[in-house]
């Protein structure tokens, strides 16, 4: 199975990329996964469903200790063929 994972941390600072916002930069980087996407407003993942799933432990948990309030997340099951 094949997943896509949109997410968000807040809050937001548009001077400086906050704590959190770095370090879930830093765990998707890190992750193997097949498709990544950052932004300032946004984040993009694709992968397999053990490796995405992986990395949003990781996120969930990582962001959080480093000061996100909040995480938006969407899961979404990919078809056979979607990329």
């Amino acid at each position: 199975m094949r997943l896509r994972v949109e997410f968000t941390t807040e809050p937001f600072d548009l001077d400086e990329a906050p704590a959190h916002a770095l370090v879930a930069r830093e765990v998707i980087e890190a992750a193997d996964l097949d498709a990544v996407d950052v932004g300032p407003f946004g984040n993009t993942v694709e992968g397999g469903a053990d490796e995405v799933l992986g990395a949003v432990d990781a996120l969930l948990r990582r962001t959080l200790a480093s000061g996100a309030t909040r995480i938006s997340l969407q899961v979404n099951v990919l078809a056979e063929g979607d990329a």
